[in-house]
């Protein structure tokens, strides 16, 4: 019985750790605008942005950008 209750508790132990290592999953954030051009945003044209977005820049200077997305349809239906 007490070989039963030590197997256990150990493996709780060891479930409990492997379950506290777990990878915490990223934070996604997809800013989908009409109308907005790629060098329209200081944080892709630094030189020439026409809008200041100082927030914006701040969360692309702090996190990933990526430049190369595309779309399925040419029309600005999914965004109004």
């Amino acid at each position: 019985m007490k070989r039963l209750a030590l197997t256990l508790v150990v493996l709780l132990l060891h479930a409990a750790i492997v379950a506290a290592q777990q990878p915490k999953s990223p934070n996604i954030l997809i800013i989908y605008a009409d109308d907005l051009g790629y060098g329209d945003v200081q944080c892709y044209n630094p030189e020439r942005g026409k809008i200041p977005t100082p927030n914006i820049d701040r969360l692309a200077s702090q996190g990933m950008r990526f430049t190369d997305g595309h779309s399925s349809s040419g029309v600005c239906s999914p965004s109004r």
